[in-house]
């Protein structure tokens, strides 16, 4: 299962991004990502092409809360040219502006609300926007399982597996321990973001360092890569 750094905190891109960038080198981290508020556009460019400077697949998922700024942001997304666009519900909205791009879009499954951003819905719901998604050629989805309000996280993974297929299944959100990562693998999910718990230094406790949460991190996800697959192959 694939490990997605998220350079944000509190679900903002984290004002000294650049400057951690370069101490992110030594882990040669192979899945690397960003929120759409927290810095100016700016900002985000250079960040990005740091980004694939490393050698790193790039994400940047949407939290802004109303339908004509994640629209916004979905064109800042295909301006800078991100390998992934997540969140977002206006699918079809978002299909417009990527069209023609090869970015990969993952939408949010289930109603996401406010910001911080909290999941509502139960795992019907989710199960019937993961079969919507697809018929209208998504690359898979952006699941808030552990924002959940109306049910159980693993339980809304694993209707979402069900329904996704051979789809890729990406949990953002509030996963801060090697114990939700595993959980998440035995639910089928395919990769996790982590930000603000490597930054609050809460997914490996006692250890402050940076790059020690960060290396926890990878190994929570290789200690389950047998149980999920990976998006390894670009």
């Amino acid at each position: 299962m694939d490990f997605i750094f998220m350079l944000t905190r509190d679900d903002r891109t984290v004002p000294e991004c650049l400057e951690l960038v370069d101490r992110l080198a030594p882990l040669k981290l192979r899945h690397v990502g960003f929120k759409d508020v927290g810095v100016d556009h700016r900002t985000l460019e250079t960040l990005h092409a740091r980004i694939k400077a490393m050698g790193a697949v790039s994400y940047m998922e949407v939290v802004s809360t109303t339908p004509e700024a994640a629209l916004n942001s979905a064109r800042v997304a295909a301006k800078i040219g991100v390998d992934c666009l997540l969140g977002g519900t206006d699918v079809d909205g978002v299909q417009k502006i990527l069209a023609g791009s090869a970015i990969q879009y993952y939408p949010f499954a289930g109603f996401p609300e406010g910001h911080p951003t909290k999941l509502r819905g139960r795992p019907n719901d989710v199960a019937k926007h993961c079969r919507d998604y697809l018929a209208k050629a998504c690359a898979g989805v952006d699941l808030l399982a552990y924002r959940a309000t109306d049910a159980d996280p693993l339980d809304l993974v694993r209707a979402a597996r069900g329904a996704l297929g051979e789809s890729w299944l990406i949990v953002a959100g509030s996963v801060n321990s090697p114990a939700r990562v595993k959980a998440l693998a035995d639910a089928g999910a395919d990769a996790f973001t982590i930000g603000t718990a490597v930054f609050d230094a809460s997914f490996l406790p006692g250890k402050p360092s940076l790059l020690d949460q960060l290396a926890a991190a990878q190994a929570a996800s290789a200690a389950v890569n047998g149980k999920s697959r990976s998006i390894g192959r670009r």
